[in-house]
């Protein structure tokens, strides 16, 4: 089974003092060992970095310098699996937030849903739950669920 890792997994993952890393690690490794393979889309790259080089105070950033964003998404790219964006995608995204009646700020959630729907991955972990809620055709864990599951 494929599980989509939301940008806010991957913020945690690289932000090692922030309380909730050490649930993340735990999770991933949970899912690792459930045999999922864990994935990953561009949009989770570019949503990491606007997050990863915002200012941390300010801007509720990371406040990483370019040179260690790149290093973190780097990182991304060889412990999860990259899918590529493809041509389906958009019109995936236009039906889901027609369906679904999807406003402002959450139609980036909706495309990430489409990626999964065009590449069948059945579920997504997030903090974000209920973000995510609205979209019968998958499955959404919560770092701490996946760790009860193992």
């Amino acid at each position: 089974m494929k599980t989509l890792l939301d940008t806010n997994i991957l913020a945690r993952l690289a932000q090692k003092s922030h309380p909730q890393h050490p649930v993340v690690e735990e999770a991933v490794k949970a899912l690792q060992l459930q045999q999922q393979t864990l994935c990953i889309v561009p949009q989770n790259l570019y949503e990491f970095w606007v997050v990863g080089t915002r200012p941390i105070v300010a801007l509720n950033g990371l406040g990483l310098s370019r040179e260690q964003a790149v290093t973190e998404i780097e990182r991304a790219k060889s412990l999860f699996t990259l899918i590529a964006d493809t041509a389906t995608i958009y019109p995936a995204w236009e039906q889901l937030v027609s369906q679904y009646d999807v406003k402002g700020r959450v139609a980036h959630d909706a495309r990430l849903v489409a990626a999964m729907r065009v590449h069948e991955i059945e579920q997504i972990l997030t903090f974000n739950e209920g973000d995510f809620t609205r979209y019968s055709e998958i499955t959404v864990i919560t770092p701490e669920r996946a760790i009860q599951l193992r």
